[in-house]
């Protein structure tokens, strides 16, 4: 089951600024420090590629397939 995180970029729905949508959380622990995972889709031109990334970082990501962005982790 996918859950909310408290942060308004950690909701279920949000889209941030690269066009990167989370999906939300179970609960695995992320690789920042005190981090949570997300599962986040890329929107980006019919991209569709899905990682995993930080609560901390979801704001910000980039995907890793068409962005250039950083590796995903497990979520």
């Amino acid at each position: 089951m996918w859950k909310n995180g408290t942060a308004t970029s950690t909701q279920i729905g949000y889209i941030n600024r690269n066009n990167q949508k989370n999906h939300g959380t179970r609960g695995v622990q992320g690789t920042d420090h005190n981090a949570i995972a997300y599962k986040l889709e890329c929107l980006e031109d019919g991209c569709g590629h899905i990682y995993g990334a930080n609560g901390t970082d979801v704001f910000h990501r980039k995907c890793q397939k068409c962005q250039n962005g950083s590796n995903g982790i497990v979520y």
